[in-house]
């Protein structure tokens, strides 16, 4: 791994040329391009489709690196964020030892639980800065910056570094939104939601300290596949309603459920790895059009006021897409598709074949009235899941 002033030249470097398509942060609305993945924290697409993002961990954290002085860099505050927590995961491994969120307040430590490693010793918490990570290989880029293999120097812990350019942010007036994803994910406590652990910033860039999903993109794997089997396909849902109930029950919507902002964790684990569109509503019914074209609900086509039944849409879009391959009411043009949402039109291919049971749980997702789909509590109970939802599946793989 690179040393700190190798590091950051690199990354100033890996930034330059960046594409300037749909970006990791920010989606916009729109056909779904070729190259399109990667998830804050995760693998982004503009890899090489032909080369893995991943290599043998081992090849990125067994060689020892020699101690350099760390230099601390003054706080610059262009672009306050909001404190976050940075309770540690369960398991053998923890997240690096827990520092003060830099907020642009001097002084101010973030919160810390009860599974956190013990503080320093000083009477005030130390902020991160890049001098605490060992910076390896690029894992991917976006609009607004690019995600690289890190590891936390003290505790030896692997993370995903996800550098932010301020001046890109600011261009495209989306700090409010990166305060809204930043202030989300760090307080979600999920086995299949990506953790935030931490963040940090410097005159230039925002760093955000996010967990490693370390067999990379689900939509990789899903181009490579072409379709998933069913037992596949009803592990992967039932995973990922369990997430959003979890989710709704803390009254965030996440709005943006794809096979893009899916990674899988070591063990093949399913993990929702972008909040860019996400809010936290508790009044539950909001009116803005987001997310990516192929999975809006008819309700947001329609201009109409929404609330948590967007996912539970686009549940049922990516079950279809993961059975069959492609979205359910994909057309020529925005117009047919927007036409074909509006009216439900929902077609089953005839190959690969697939169960009544499966079509039965997509007909129960894709229903145009929101108050009328299927709760996500009864989409775990649904015939089709408790008969192939198989976790051990994902385990025996990994």
């Amino acid at each position: 791994m690179a040393s700190v002033g190798v590091a950051a030249a690199l990354i100033d470097k890996e930034n330059v040329g960046a594409p300037h398509g749909k970006s990791m942060e920010g989606k916009g609305l729109g056909k779904r391009p070729l190259g399109d993945g990667g998830a804050a924290g995760g693998p982004a697409n503009k890899l090489p489709r032909n080369k893995s993002a991943l290599q043998p961990l081992s090849a990125n954290v067994a060689m020892q690196q020699q101690q350099h002085q760390q230099t601390a860099a003054a706080p610059a505050a262009t672009v306050p964020l909001p404190p976050v927590t940075t309770a540690a995961p369960h398991g053998v491994m923890g997240p690096p030892p827990p520092r003060a969120a830099t907020s642009g307040r001097p002084g101010e430590a973030s919160a810390s639980t009860s599974d956190e490693r013990p503080a320093s010793s000083s009477a005030s918490p130390r902020r991160w800065q890049l001098t605490d990570f060992d910076i390896g290989k690029p894992l991917g880029r976006g609009k607004f910056g690019n995600v690289y293999l890190a590891r936390e120097r003290k505790s030896k812990y692997i993370v995903a570094l996800k550098v932010l350019f301020k001046n890109q942010l600011q261009q495209s007036n989306v700090e409010h939104q990166l305060r809204r994803e930043i202030e989300i994910q760090s307080h979600l406590r999920h086995p299949n939601i990506l953790r935030l652990y931490g963040y940090f910033y410097d005159q230039t860039r925002v760093y955000l300290i996010l967990e490693y999903a370390a067999r990379g993109e689900l939509y990789k794997k899903l181009q490579s596949d072409g379709s998933f089997d069913e037992v596949r396909t009803a592990t992967y849902i039932a995973s990922l309603a369990k997430a959003l109930t979890y989710c709704h029950s803390k009254h965030v919507i996440h709005r943006d459920i794809k096979p893009e902002n899916l990674l899988r964790g070591l063990n093949g684990e399913l993990k929702i790895a972008d909040f860019g569109w996400s809010v936290h509503a508790p009044n539950s019914r909001r009116k803005t059009l987001c997310g990516t074209l192929d999975y809006l609900p008819p309700e947001m086509v329609e201009g109409s006021y929404h609330d948590a039944a967007v996912d539970v849409w686009s549940l049922g879009v990516l079950c279809f897409e993961f059975l069959y391959g492609t979205p359910p009411f994909e057309a020529a043009g925005h117009s047919e598709t927007y036409k074909r949402i509006l009216r439900v039109d929902l077609k089953f291919p005839a190959s690969p074949q697939r169960s009544e049971g499966a079509k039965d749980l997509i007909r129960r997702l894709l229903v145009k009235d929101p108050k009328d789909r299927l709760p996500l509590e009864q989409v775990l109970q649904h015939p089709w899941i408790l008969a192939n939802d198989d976790p051990d599946l994902l385990k025996r793989e990994a």
